[in-house]
This record gives structure tokens, sequence and C-alpha cells, in this order.
């Protein structure tokens, strides 16, 4: 964020700490303000041609996908670029482990986001026994050599870990199975998780002791609130990158040329219009 726009439009929020609720009227106008930032973050990335790469990652029903619906959903997909892969394919499983996450690296004026990434090694094929214990190992040993590279060659990478309480996954797990319009967010991996919470806890902390470094530091989310931990993510994003508003000349609105004038409409009308139910 530029000096001029340093003040911090989510400031006004208030903290996890005072138990207020955050009204949907508040969140909608804080996070408005912050998408208009995030454009002018667009904005900067093409034109300086920065190259910006986003982690998400933590347990089931943190709340990845929504945070990252708030903050792809008022920017081109073209420079806001979200990568979630299945599980890999038995020709990746042959290649080098980040082979196939580094074919979605960016590009000049690109921000990439990854919903999961490599770091499923060192979580769910861990604690599902996806992978072999001297290939954890060798994650370990390898992974921060990998984003060191990543961040010497130019390229900005920002990880964060949203953590959601043992009670609140359990609700949203619950809420998943109820409701027809989330039934879909249930993965086979789902319930097992729930199983292995303490699993995964210790793979948390592996994790973090062994990547949490200077140059590619984990920055960690209280997702237990949904609303919060959105504003907060986008939040601090956006005052983590040097990015400054870029000039824009006025667009003018052109007439229409009249010169090879007709009636177009014309051609439409005995064509197959959909039924106007609404």
């Amino acid at each position: 964020m530029s000096k001029k726009d340093k003040k911090d439009p989510v400031m006004v929020a208030d903290t996890p700490q005072d138990g207020r609720v955050l009204k949907r009227k508040e969140y909608e106008h804080e996070l408005k303000q912050l998408q208009v930032e995030l454009c002018h973050l667009q904005a900067w990335v093409k034109e300086t041609g920065a190259r910006i790469i986003i982690v998400f990652e933590g347990r089931d029903a943190a709340g990845k996908g929504g945070t990252i619906k708030a903050l792809t959903e008022r920017v081109s997909p073209r420079v806001f670029r979200v990568v979630a892969l299945p599980a890999p394919t038995e020709r990746e499983k042959s290649q080098l482990y980040v082979q196939r996450y580094m074919a979605h690296f960016p590009a000049a004026g690109e921000i990439i986001i990854f919903d999961r990434s490599w770091y499923n090694r060192a979580g769910v094929e861990h604690v599902m026994g996806f992978c072999q214990n001297d290939q954890y190992e060798k994650f370990f040993e390898l992974c921060p050599r990998f984003e060191k590279t990543l961040v010497d060659n130019g390229i900005m990478l920002f990880k964060y870990w949203l953590e959601v309480s043992n009670e609140e996954q359990k609700k949203r797990f619950e809420a998943r199975i109820d409701d027809p319009l989330r039934q879909w967010k249930l993965s086979n991996m789902d319930l097992p998780s729930r199983e292995n919470w303490y699993e995964y806890s210790r793979a948390r902390d592996r994790m973090l002791e062994c990547t949490d470094t200077e140059f590619s530091p984990w920055h960690i989310v209280d997702s237990n609130n949904k609303r919060r931990a959105r504003l907060n993510i986008i939040s601090h994003l956006l005052s983590s990158i040097p990015y400054k508003k870029v000039k824009h000349e006025k667009v003018s609105l052109p007439d229409r040329n009249t010169k090879h004038e007709y009636d177009d409409m014309a051609p439409l009308k005995d064509r197959k219009w959909i039924p106007v139910k609404y």
C-alpha cells in the first residue's frame, strides 16, 4: 500500500478478543474497501511485472475457499489465478515432487493463489500414509532451499496457515452434512481429518518448525470467525506488498458509428430465446 494510503481500512473493525460480533453490513463495508485496494494492487502488478505466490494451508473446513473467493471476486482471473490441484496422476508421482506445482508459477504480472500446495506432503500425505517417511523427511530438507530460490529470483511468496479450533471444525462439518448447498465440500479426506486431529496437529507443528524461515515465513490466522479471518488476511497481504496506485487515463465512451446502421435485433426475433421465468 502506498504511503498516502498507509491507514489500514480494516483497523476500525474490532479485535477478536473484545467479543463483539462483526455484523454483515460492517463486514461487507470493510471488504469492499479492501477489494478496491486489491484492484489497485492488480494494476500495479500488471504495470510492474511483479510475480506473487500466495499459499493457503490449514485444516479441512478452516475457511480457505471462502477467503480465496473474497480475495478474487472483484479482480481479473487473468491476473489472480487460483490453483487447486487434484491428487497426482501416476505420471506426476514419477516426477520431481514440486514439478506439477512449478508448472503454475507466475509469469510477469501474475498473482498465483494455491488452495493447498506443495505442503500437502507435510500434512495429508504424511498423516494418511500417502508418502514414505524418507520422502517426508526429504521434503523438509529441500523445501526451504526451494523457497529460497523462488524469493531470490524475485517472486514474492506469502504463506498463510488458517487455524480453526476443534469445536469450530466440528460445527462446520456438521453444517456441511445437513446443507445441500455445502455437501459437495465434504471430501473423502474430511472424516479421517476429524479422526486424526492430533496427528494433523503434530504435522502442523513439524511443518512450522522446519519451514517457517526468515525469507519465507508462515503467517498464522485465527479462522474461527470467517469474516474476521478474510478481512485480516487481505489487509495483511496489502500491507506486505509495496504497491502504488497506477494512474489511468480518463476513459471516454465513444458514440456508435451509424454508417452501417440497421435493425440488428430483427434477425434474433425468431431465434430460440430462453423462457423468462424470473
